[in-house]
């Protein structure tokens, strides 16, 4: 049996603070102890004056509810009032502090046990832990959450790739979870917003309807108002079981125009700014009074190509449109450099990258041989569907268009509100269209099992590849990751010889801050953690 138990060096802090005389609460991993700041400190553990932060994002949200949430501004709401059996660690690359999903950390969770086989889990929950109700946590909270997720219209696809087969309270501390098979995802997936512990006892009338606008967690902050159409404000919670957070107060700005947000950041009227145009980070940086961050994602943006309609049925024709790409005008023209050229499906910061068989740098020569060689020398118009939201989308669609021009193919482009092109994908009719893909988990069976598996709801494209579909099971279960790994480089080759969808780039996710922000930590989730930040 194998046990996960908080770090001996933890052991040892908490003993000098005890010796010292004063004990405080152990600290969630990538936040700075406030005790160590050298702030003199009030009754309610923050420094002199009310410390609040204020942050712009894009739009108000969907819904509270931790397994229905699953855009930016939601997911963001969940991860600040509510917490999860485990969590990631933190590391440091370069001076830049990001998690670490491939360490898996205790949170509710003080310890865990896996059997020899790795198909069972017992998890040990702390015992000091109060919901926002005052209610304790307990199994019976955990088995119930567990219930929520699985029976979700979002997030139940998550419980599908967690593997899980049961679960049980062994008693009021104890959960057990059996799975179908060994998953070495398991606890990466556990840790993410969706599998966060909720309250029941805090729930009136049906659980779904409750949770879309109110909070039944334990975490960090307590949600005091959430108005879509403008803003969310998060008060720190006093009796948190952690070291209280170092931020009073969060105030979520809702809005809509990234130039108002570069602007209100550069006057200072916010301390920081999500999801601001990649042409505006010479600007910021032009600020010394900014911090621009912008790091590796594993954010893609391709285009999918329907391989059950013709012409794209046919792999030849794929490739051509692959070597139509002008990479380096996307990257230069478009994403003004914070961006980098795609060369697989898997993002080349996820481990198990390979550009086994990419050999789509621009060639128009190279594109229209191989129309020759598909039957189509004199080139074919198609139908592209491009979803509304996204400047960088629109910008690259005309890139592409001009470019298919020059080989004798017409693109008609066919422009879409969001809600009404997120149905027409799940229509599966769509001829041809451009969309982005981030994996919270960062793994190549998380990616590639929702993209290129023939079963996944998320293929659009409607690729079927019998020896791909063959590999991704074995990798699932090989439990040797030298393994594993040589096979997502053969599933990558494959993929590239078959060219599915067409490569645009893969993204760089910034954030802009007032340099009195400290704390901040980038995570493949992309969600902007408020507990660790300072000011």
């Amino acid at each position: 049996m194998k046990r996960s138990n908080l770090t001996m060096a933890l052991v040892l802090t908490l003993i000098l603070a005890l010796v010292a005389g004063c004990a405080p609460k152990a600290n969630q991993s990538g936040g700075d102890s406030a005790a160590g700041s050298g702030e003199q400190t009030n009754a309610t553990g923050s420094g002199s004056g009310s410390k609040t932060l204020t942050v712009a994002y894009s739009e108000g949200g969907q819904t509270l509810d931790p397994a229905e949430a699953n855009d930016l501004t939601s997911d963001t709401l969940v991860l600040s009032t509510y917490d999860q059996l485990v969590t990631y660690g933190v590391k440091n690359v370069d001076g830049a502090d990001i998690a670490a999903t491939e360490e898996i950390k205790p949170m509710l969770a003080e310890s865990w046990d896996v059997s020899d086989d790795q198909k069972t889990y017992t998890f040990k929950l702390r015992q000091d832990v109060k919901f926002h109700s005052g209610n304790p946590l307990d199994a019976d909270a955990v088995v119930f959450s567990l219930d929520h997720i699985k029976n979700s219209n979002s997030g139940g696809f998550l419980y599908q790739q967690a593997s899980i087969e049961s679960y049980r309270k062994v008693d009021d501390h104890t959960v057990e979870v059996k799975l179908e098979r060994p998953n070495h995802m398991f606890l990466q997936i556990l840790a993410m917003y969706s599998f966060s512990v909720i309250d029941p006892k805090a729930i009136e009338g049906d659980p779904s309807e409750f949770l879309k606008t109110k909070t039944a967690g334990s975490g960090p902050f307590k949600l005091e108002k959430w108005d879509p159409s403008s803003e969310a404000v998060f008060v720190a919670n006093d009796d948190y079981w952690q070291e209280r957070a170092k931020l009073d107060k969060v105030v979520m700005k809702f809005m809509k125009e990234a130039s108002s947000r570069t602007m209100m950041l550069n006057k200072g009227d916010i301390d920081l700014a999500m999801e601001f145009p990649p042409k505006d980070v010479d600007t910021l940086k032009q600020n010394t009074g900014l911090t621009v961050r912008s790091d590796a994602s594993n954010r893609i943006l391709y285009m999918g190509l329907n391989n059950n309609m013709k012409p794209f049925d046919n792999p030849k024709v794929r490739q051509a449109i692959a070597y139509a790409i002008p990479h380096d005008a996307l990257l230069k023209d478009v994403m003004y450099g914070q961006a980098k050229q795609m060369k697989s499906i898997v993002a080349s910061n996820t481990p198990g990258f390979s550009d086994n068989g990419y050999e789509y740098e621009y060639n128009l020569d190279k594109a229209k041989e191989l129309l020759k060689e598909a039957g189509y020398e004199n080139g074919f118009s198609f139908d592209f569907t491009l979803g509304s939201g996204f400047k960088d989308w629109e910008d690259a669609a005309t890139v592409i268009q001009a470019e298919l021009k020059k080989i004798g193919v017409t693109m008609n482009i066919n422009k879409l509100a969001r809600a009404q092109f997120l149905e027409q994908l799940r229509t599966g009719n769509v001829q041809s269209f451009m969309s982005k893909w981030t994996s919270f988990v960062n793994d190549p069976e998380y990616h590639l099992g929702f993209l290129v598996d023939s079963e996944s709801s998320s293929n659009y494209v409607h690729y079927d590849n019998a020896k791909v579909n063959e590999l991704l099971d074995l990798a699932a279960i090989e439990t040797d990751m030298t393994k594993r790994n040589a096979m997502y480089d053969e599933i990558q080759g494959l993929i590239n010889a078959d060219m599915p969808y067409v490569y645009m780039y893969e993204y760089n996710r910034l954030v802009a801050f007032n340099n009195d922000v400290k704390g901040y930590i980038f995570f493949p989730d992309e969600c902007l953690r408020f507990y660790p930040l300072s000011k």
